[in-house]
């Protein structure tokens, strides 16, 4: 990783707006990326800009923009849908099939650069004591708030998360504010565990110290409603098989660094499991926000280490390391 000098990113559209950045949040994504150069087959070819969790100040609007003005705080919702394809006109731009998005290769540059151009359809304005670390941290809470609305509905349900990172904890925070009855959650990151504890979670295991999925269900017989998988990996799709009641339902969100699940078809079959997977997020981003600013979710907690922009590649390390207990780090321009 390198810092340098480009040009400052033209408007082209008359609804395009120039940001000032002011902070970006790193992302497991990103990290992705910086370790091993591609996720699939969207792979880095450097030089390359990452980062897609943002927000900053607009400096400049195109002359159609209606919906943000120059001196305006804003969240940056990191996709770029076409509009026009069968998946957009179906209500799923998330699925776009000409989807752009920041710091994913071949569609657009990320968003940790100091000045960066968006079109105004990816803005949300921010209220004036609003923080930018907020507005950043809407992006992986908007994944934890459609996840929440994608399952049908946490409200009354006892519900285990495995993974207690960043989504982890949007998913959390999310489930606590709509309603859900008793959030379990595990990690191997004892820290982390520890700000599930105070966030809300009624109890926290690390599965390479305990049976984590026997000390849940010694407390849930029953088995779970809802089990949401948040660290990609194979042995916590396996722990949510043996968590779910009959009928119960797998919520996949974490990114594997490989590339095939596989699921133990004896239980999972028999218990009738259903699964769905979790892409990013759709028109979540201004409830998001709104959970933030009215107070009903609280994330500074999970802002654990801050650096300078010029302190980047630091960020990075630490975050690839999982050091310190890093929860998110939060780049500052």
């Amino acid at each position: 990783m390198e810092m340098k000098e480009v040009p400052e990113p033209e408007m082209r559209s008359p609804h395009d707006v120039l940001i000032c950045m002011k902070a970006v949040g790193v992302c497991g994504s990103d990290i992705h990326y910086y370790l091993t150069g591609h996720i699939g087959n969207q792979v880095v070819n450097y030089p390359f800009t990452v980062g897609h969790e943002g927000a900053g100040l607009v400096e400049a609007v195109g002359p159609q923009v209606t919906r943000v003005k120059p001196g305006d705080k804003v969240a940056i919702d990191p996709a770029m849908p076409c509009g026009v394809c069968d998946q957009c006109r179906a209500g799923r731009s998330h699925t776009c099939r000409n989807m752009k998005f920041l710091g994913t290769p071949g569609q657009a540059a990320g968003c940790l650069s100091e000045y960066v151009v968006m079109p105004e359809s990816s803005l949300f304005p921010l209220k004036p004591d609003s923080s930018y670390e907020g507005g950043a941290f809407s992006e992986p809470l908007s994944i934890g708030v459609y996840a929440v609305r994608l399952s049908k509905g946490v409200k009354g349900k006892r519900i285990a998360i495995l993974g207690s990172g960043p989504i982890g904890m949007s998913v959390l925070l999310s489930s606590l504010a709509y309603g859900a009855e008793t959030v379990y959650m595990t990690d191997k990151i004892d820290e982390r565990l520890a700000l599930a504890e105070k966030s809300g979670a009624a109890w926290t295991g690390n599965p390479d110290r305990e049976n984590v999925v026997q000390e849940i269900l010694q407390q849930e017989p029953v088995g779970m409603d809802l089990v949401f998988e948040c660290c990609g990996q194979q042995e916590a799709v396996n722990q949510a098989v043996q968590l779910l009641k009959p009928g119960g339902k797998m919520m996949i969100i974490g990114i594997p660094e490989f590339d095939e699940w596989h699921f133990p078809v004896d239980d999972f079959r028999h218990k009738e499991i259903a699964v769905q997977n979790v892409r990013r997020q759709l028109n979540s981003v201004q409830e998001a926000l709104d959970l933030i600013e009215s107070g009903r979710v609280n994330i500074a907690p999970l802002i654990t280490h801050r650096y300078s922009f010029e302190e980047t590649r630091e960020a990075y390390e630490l975050v690839a390391g999982y050091r310190d207990g890093v929860m998110k780090a939060m780049i500052h321009f």
